[in-house]
């Protein structure tokens, strides 16, 4: 769907893009993450027809921006960061009106407008005043204005800043809906909000990009280790805390084995340190039942991915 190849831009003497290259396939929702000022934004801007590269293409199904600008632009909708819309507008004047200058014809205009009403959940508010909305129905309605022309492509840029957990659940949930119908592109610098929605991630960073894959497949290639949380309980005969610390050392690849907080139903937290991003729940879970251990609850710590993202925006 669309194909980033070698791209490179420069302000004088300033090099903004070094050489960035990425593909998107169609229906998939990628996470196009970056410090402020990696470049994301000049990378968007060029990708959408608003800035022309010093060297490398773009091309957006099938076209290259440069030469098949109009139809490109078409097949974009975008939703800026802190949802800038004319307050003095009642909701459904304001989506008519962006329908008409995206050149959705008069004939389906009102369908178009009532589908993404229904859509981004703004049937309550439809004939409200856009200035009066709360932070999130105005979110809502940048959303609605970006789907209104019906695109192939959608970007939106930091999606959820500003809104409470509530809305950032709500939020969430409908840009996974419209992921199954078209290709998403989340541009944003906080990585638990990708992780939320995104399958793949591009990293981006001084103008280059530093990582592509899956969450999966990043921890895998980059991470230095891995952690697991094990909650056991404590109180059997034969496996005392110390014994218990022991035997998981013996474990592949584990490098180390914290105690953590013991409660006092006779439960015990214990952490593992392992070398390398390989999976070893599977192995953590057949060791118990091998070995006997009380094993209650395991889970493997995706906070890594933050030091990963930290560690690769940083070099």
């Amino acid at each position: 769907m669309i194909e980033v190849k070698n791209l490179k831009k420069s302000f004088g003497e300033i090099e903004a893009l070094r050489g960035v290259s990425f593909s998107v396939a169609k229906g998939e929702i990628l996470g196009f993450l970056g410090p402020n000022g990696a470049g994301k934004t000049t990378t968007l801007k060029i990708m959408t027809c608003y800035l022309p590269p010093s060297s490398g293409s773009v091309t957006i199904g099938g076209l290259e921006v440069q030469e098949h600008g109009l139809e490109v632009r078409r097949k974009f909708g975008y939703m800026p960061e802190n949802a800038p819309i004319y307050g003095d507008m009642l909701v459904y004047d304001y989506l008519s009106y962006m329908a008409s200058i995206r050149g959705v014809p008069s004939a389906r205009r009102e369908e178009r407008v009532r589908r993404v009403v229904e859509q981004c959940g703004l049937g309550d508010v439809a004939g409200q005043v856009s200035g009066t909305l709360s932070k999130g129905y105005r979110q809502r309605v940048c959303l609605a204005q970006a789907l209104v022309h019906d695109p192939e492509i959608l970007i939106l840029d930091e999606p959820t800043v500003g809104l409470d957990p509530n809305q950032i659940v709500e939020i969430r949930g409908l840009i996974r809906s419209l992921g199954q119908e078209r290709t998403v592109i989340i541009s944003s610098h906080i990585l638990p909000e990708v992780l939320a929605t995104c399958s793949r991630m591009v990293i981006i960073n001084r103008g280059r990009v530093v990582a592509d894959g899956t969450p999966e497949e990043l921890e895998a290639k980059h991470s230095p280790g891995t952690e697991y949380h094990l909650r056991l309980r404590s109180t059997v005969p034969g496996q005392e805390p110390d014994k218990l610390k022991a035997d998981l050392a013996t474990l592949p690849s584990v490098r180390r084995v914290e105690e953590g907080r013991r409660s006092g139903g006779g439960e015990l937290e214990l952490l593992l340190h392992t070398d390398g991003g390989a999976d070893l729940r599977e192995v953590i879970l057949n060791a118990a039942k091998s070995r006997g251990w009380p094993l209650l609850e395991i889970h493997k710590e995706r906070l890594e991915l933050e030091r990963i993202f930290h560690k690769l925006t940083q070099e």
